[in-house]
């Protein structure tokens, strides 16, 4: 199955206002795209998450997205999934996946939820 296709979870820090604003500009953009992306928040849900191969912690720090075929995608390749989805980010999702932005754009991602969570222990 293409992933580009098929239904989609993204695991979400529903206690994050800016979590909710990004799923509201993404549902938004998306139209009835976005019916075949599941939004399921992740607070007190770690037993679940343990069960699907994610780890809490990391859940509240990167972005997780699944996949129609059950694959987890993290980081940078959950956002590049997701937005390849919808027409109007999918030169954003090009974009995100050239070699000299991708690592850029993962490392003022992780600085900006240290700065919301603090650091990792």
């Amino acid at each position: 199955m293409d992933v580009s296709s098929g239904k989609l979870i993204v695991f979400y820090d529903g206690a994050c206002p800016a979590c909710i604003r990004d799923r509201r500009w993404y549902e938004k953009l998306a139209g009835k795209t976005g019916e075949s992306v599941e939004w399921l928040d992740i607070t007190g849900r770690d037993e679940e998450l343990r069960r699907e191969g994610v780890v809490p912690e990391r859940a509240l720090r990167e972005l997780h997205v699944k996949d129609a075929e059950g694959r987890i995608h993290r980081e940078m390749d959950a956002y590049i999934l997701l937005m390849s989805r919808v027409t109007a980010l999918k030169p954003l999702a090009w974009l995100i996946a050239l070699p000299v932005i991708r690592p850029t754009l993962a490392w003022l991602y992780h600085r900006w939820v240290t700065r919301r969570l603090g650091p990792e222990t």
